[in-house]
């Protein structure tokens, strides 16, 4: 696996104002530059590229929805090295209404965890007051493996992601990022 994926904390960047579409900056912990996306604007069906920086001549990872404009898309994850089919996020479209939910898959779309909104308390304040940030767990095996953390800013989306609630590795690191990536880009579009 490369190196890209080998770090417990990442701090995943979304500027919003770009014309070309939103810019996806993922840093380590020692805020290296680590993957880079160019979101286009205006696609009916999300198709996430990521790259080893922004150049973007070499594609690690992408991320693809299955259908276009689906409440409760799903979204395949591939190593685009390896060409290895990484595995799913599905979106629980109408438990999403009140708490962000969504289901961790593996490549042959088995489920194998969720990823939640920390409360349904919170969840439902921050649907009325825009300015709480949304904080999740992702579960594997009824235990916390990863934790995003959304900083509140207008300008800039800023979701932290850490993994060292599991030192053994449970949870892809790969699909770990793109549930990171999702959460800003996806999510993001329901307070808009």
């Amino acid at each position: 696996m490369t190196q890209a994926f080998n770090h417990t904390h990442y701090t995943i960047r979304k500027k919003v104002f770009s014309i070309m579409g939103a810019k996806l900056h993922i840093y380590d912990n020692a805020e290296n530059l680590v993957l880079f996306s160019q979101m286009k604007a205006f696609k009916l069906k999300e198709d996430i590229s990521l790259y080893t920086d922004e150049d973007m001549d070499r594609e690690l990872l992408r991320i693809q929805a299955r259908s276009a404009i689906d409440f409760s898309a799903t979204y395949d994850v591939k190593d685009s090295v390896t060409g290895e089919h990484v595995g799913a996020l599905r979106r629980k479209g109408l438990k999403s209404i009140l708490k962000d939910e969504w289901v961790i898959l593996d490549s042959h779309d088995a489920e194998i965890g969720t990823i939640k909104e920390d409360s349904t308390l919170m969840a439902l304040l921050r649907r009325v007051i825009n300015v709480i940030p949304q904080s999740y767990n992702a579960s594997l095996g009824g235990q916390t493996r990863t934790t995003f953390k959304q900083n509140f800013n207008p300008f800039v989306t800023k979701i932290n992601v850490d993994f060292s609630s599991d030192p053994t590795l449970q949870f892809d690191r790969r699909l770990g990022l793109a549930a990171g990536i999702l959460l800003c880009a996806v999510e993001g579009k329901q307070d808009s």
